[in-house]
């Protein structure tokens, strides 16, 4: 096994981590919470979800079912071209996963928090080693919380990849307050704070804006979470004080990075983790809008003016959601310019939906997390948003070039 350098953590992030492409493919990743109709104050065992599960069989759209520490069920979609596509792909799942836990008065939930006592619930090593790493902290973070991500392409080339990771990074705040769903103590998304306090050496945000450079630094300088030989938890020294010892390869570089959780991870692709998880039928916005602002020429352009003022408002965001005057202003900007956009992506489709929560909370300077608050939830609907996602119809049949696209 040949030493790991410096040089080689650098090739591998620039290589891997920011693999260049043109961009178009679109992935999203559906946390929820399982709840049952019968008693909803309690966890519902992990087991009694994953054997229902498989007995469903999988998914029609072809997403990946996982589960997290607390019980909470993960879908990752394929990535598929355009927002119309992603959207029409991962709803088929969603509807599929919801009916089949209906059979047992079981449901999905969408929320950012759950307020459930903890429940430890994963046997996995890496699991494992997490929650000693965190400690008792940690388990709120990793049991009691769920999130909706969105996946894109990284850019054509290094210069449009680090434009867009400029970007995503000036977006995230306008995300976080637009779609805030899990309201705390003096906080609309008691999530983000949760998740950038906890270790801010992997949780909160990369800076810089020469990617590759922001993300391998952020990678060397953060503490090693486990070392897999044995299932080592917290051994007390960053990546690049393992490097010193000679020890890792290249196999433990990335893994390491899959231990870092930033609200914009580069892993080929971005992945924009900032997002609280929503209910039906709020949860496709997101998708549309953080698409449309960072895929579509135009908007990205609008969006990177208006969201520059809010770049570092992510406490903000967090507490005071779009009461904040800074990011109520570029989230109603924001919202315009991708309403805009998704017909010149092909997805005029899903404008009644965008149009349907632009009215309902961001044009009124609200979030999920305020009628939460003021207990009016948000599993009453607006009858024009669930009109307008029925609406959307289902995804184009792919052609045989496009049938598996992949990122890898």
């Amino acid at each position: 096994m040949s030493r790991l350098t410096i040089d080689d953590v650098y090739e591998h992030v620039r290589g891997v981590c920011f693999k260049t492409g043109p961009p178009g493919l679109v992935g999203v990743e559906t946390e929820w919470f399982v709840v049952d109709r019968n008693a909803p104050s309690r966890r519902v065992p992990l087991a009694r979800v994953r054997a229902m599960m498989e007995a469903a069989g999988p998914p029609p759209a072809g997403s990946r079912i996982t589960y997290e520490p607390g019980g909470q069920l993960e879908l990752s979609s394929p990535p598929r071209r355009g927002p119309a596509a992603a959207y029409a792909a991962i709803a088929r799942d969603v509807a599929h996963v919801g009916e089949h836990l209906a059979k047992e008065r079981l449901a999905l939930d969408g929320r950012g928090t759950d307020g459930r006592p903890t429940a430890f619930q994963a046997t996995e090593g890496r699991y494992r080693c997490m929650r000693e790493y965190f400690g008792e902290q940690g388990l709120r973070m990793m049991c009691g919380t769920a999130s909706l991500q969105v996946c894109l392409d990284i850019g054509a080339d290094d210069k449009e990849a680090a434009r867009r990771w400029r970007l995503a990074h000036a977006l995230g705040p306008v995300l976080v307050a637009a779609f805030a769903n899990s309201p705390g103590p003096a906080a609309r998304s008691s999530r983000q704070i949760v998740w950038e306090t906890l270790d801010p050496g992997r949780t909160a945000p990369v800076t810089g804006d020469d990617p590759v450079e922001a993300w391998a630094g952020y990678a060397l300088d953060a503490q090693l979470m486990l070392i897999r030989d044995g299932w080592v938890a917290a051994p007390g020294m960053t990546f690049r004080d393992w490097m010193a010892t000679g020890r890792p390869d290249v196999g433990d570089l990335a893994y390491h990075l899959s231990t870092l959780f930033p609200p914009v991870r580069p892993q080929g692709w971005l992945e924009l983790r900032m997002i609280d998880a929503l209910p039906e039928p709020y949860w496709p916005v997101p998708v549309a809008v953080a698409t449309a602002l960072l895929d579509d020429p135009i908007a990205a352009d609008i969006a990177a003016e208006a969201a520059e003022p809010a770049r570092d408002r992510w406490r903000q965001a967090a507490r005071d959601a779009l009461t904040d005057p800074v990011l109520g202003r570029a989230a109603r900007r924001c919202f315009e310019a991708a309403r805009e956009a998704l017909p010149r992506l092909g997805a005029d489709t899903l404008v009644p939906m965008v149009d349907a929560y632009a009215r309902r909370f961001i044009d009124r300077g609200r979030c999920p997390a305020d009628e939460r608050q003021a207990d009016d939830p948000a599993e009453r609907p607006d009858p024009a948003m669930t009109e307008a996602c029925r609406a959307v119809p289902g995804a184009p049949a792919a052609t045989a070039a496009e049938e598996e696209p992949t990122w890898t």
